[in-house]
């Protein structure tokens, strides 16, 4: 327990950012920021980090940016202590949508405000939620799907199930597959659920549904990540360029697999745009200021809660020159460095 705390303690201290104000004596707006070490095993959460804190920095706060060893419980020891080191507002990615709201409800009561980046966090009247709009991500990718594969047999991944976004993407999936399967044109061979935001659980579940059926023509994979482990399946079966396959995040190498032709799309979201944008919301409301949400959405508790959303693109590779590289996303170079001609 002690190893545990120790460790916590010391990715804290790693992270604190230090603003220009800080140095010249006058009161610095504090930052907790909260995320699980299991995040940043996927490509986008670097860029995150490192946005939101210069931009924070840029406005006159700092970021004490911690990470939990990588479960829930150890985030709800992190937020323990981060409330208790004197900051202004809090900005959490949730590792689990309503295992947090107790330790959550605390900082609340202590008139710290919350913000959930990215991911709500169900049960508690946080002060605000910011992220794209995941039913569209669903919807996106799965009317990319369609529009190569109109009929046939679809394998869908879902995302963590302890994840709420998972269920909004699903749902945004479900609204443009449903009626084709009730038409006949689409037959959903299975549809599975993972426990974790994790690649090899993917390609382990995925692998498992190609021992016994061959016979899919597309596959929606909840992220690029889990997108590649799919990809992987396929290319051991022969069977990668032949069976749609679309993601979300335009990881790199998920960009250059739709540039050689083994994934369809993938759902852009301008992390930059997003990043600032919960920046300059979280010292606003450090500030005490008025927010002006783009909607109000339900997190099972007793209020609306104000939501802040981006809008995601759907890429495809005639679409990657206006949006990934032109953002410098990711550059030309690298996205084309395996194309061949």
């Amino acid at each position: 327990m002690v190893q545990k705390i120790t460790l916590i303690l010391m990715s804290i201290a790693l992270f604190v950012s230090c603003s220009p104000e800080e140095e010249s004596g006058q009161d610095v707006i504090r930052i907790g920021f909260s995320a699980a070490s299991e995040t940043f095993l996927q490509e986008r959460w670097d860029r995150d980090k490192k946005i939101f804190t210069s931009t924070a920095g840029e406005l006159g706060a700092e970021v004490i940016f911690a990470k939990s060893l990588g479960n829930s419980k150890d985030q709800v020891s992190q937020i323990q202590y981060l409330m208790e080191q004197d900051i202004d507002v809090l900005v959490i990615i949730p590792k689990d949508k309503e295992l947090l709201s107790g330790v959550v409800r605390k900082v609340i009561d202590k008139r710290i405000p919350v913000l959930s980046y990215d991911r709500p966090i169900l049960g508690v009247s946080i002060t605000g939620y910011i992220s794209f709009d995941n039913h569209q991500v669903g919807r996106l990718m799965a009317e990319a799907l369609v529009s190569r594969v109109p009929e046939g047999n679809y394998l869908l991944v879902n995302g963590s199930i302890r994840d709420n976004n998972s269920f909004e993407v699903n749902s945004g999936v479900h609204e443009i597959l449903d009626p084709l399967v009730e038409e006949g044109k689409i037959l959903i061979a299975e549809e599975i659920w993972l426990d974790e935001w994790s690649y090899d659980e993917a390609l382990e579940k995925i692998g498992r549904v190609f021992e016994g059926n061959d016979n899919i023509q597309a596959i929606f994979a909840p992220n690029d990540n889990m997108a590649q482990a799919a990809i992987r399946i396929l290319s051991e079966k022969q069977l990668a360029g032949k069976v749609a396959v679309v993601g979300q995040d335009a990881d790199l190498i998920s960009c250059q697999s739709i540039v050689e032709g083994t994934q369809l799309m993938t759902v852009y979201k301008p992390i930059h745009n997003l990043a600032t944008r919960a920046a300059e919301l979280a010292v606003k409301m450090a500030r005490k200021e008025v927010l002006i949400a783009d909607m109000f959405i339900d997190n099972q508790s007793e209020e609306e809660i104000p939501f802040f959303m981006e809008k995601p693109i759907p890429v495809f590779k005639e679409d990657l020159e206006a949006t990934v590289i032109r953002d410098g996303f990711h550059s030309r170079e690298d996205i084309y460095r395996n194309a061949i001609g």
